[in-house]
């Protein structure tokens, strides 16, 4: 299984702006609108699953110790989640277990809702 780091490689800003301004153009693409509502139907893998579990615990982390996060510049974001991954790096890595067995069981649900929700149902 891929860890966290090797999914995710550091990036510059600038690098990280024009892949933004790239995927918010291709997010408004019909292909790929329907392809985002096929998955939505189908079961994450595990290794989905634990990135998720552990953006989620990042987030818990960084909501608790820094709530005025979202109206920080980008530099100070940087700052703070490489603070946060020093001093909790390892507890995010065990919370982050437990809550992606939260999002398996969680996840049988999430796709019945989908299904349920599913316009041409």
């Amino acid at each position: 299984m891929k860890t966290f780091k090797d999914l995710f490689e550091v990036m510059s800003v600038q690098t990280r702006k024009k892949m933004g301004r790239r995927m918010a153009k291709l997010a408004k693409s019909p292909a790929f609108q329907f392809k985002k509502k096929k998955a939505l139907l189908k079961m994450r893998n595990p290794a989905k699953l634990h990135l998720a579990a552990r953006k989620k615990t990042v987030q818990m982390y960084r909501d608790k110790f820094y709530p005025s996060y979202a109206d920080m510049s980008l530099q100070q974001k940087v700052k703070i989640d490489q603070l946060i991954m020093v001093k909790y790096g390892s507890k995010i890595d065990k919370i982050s277990k437990k809550m992606a067995m939260k999002l398996k069981k969680q996840e049988l649900e999430r796709i019945k809702k989908a299904r349920e929700n599913k316009p041409d149902a």
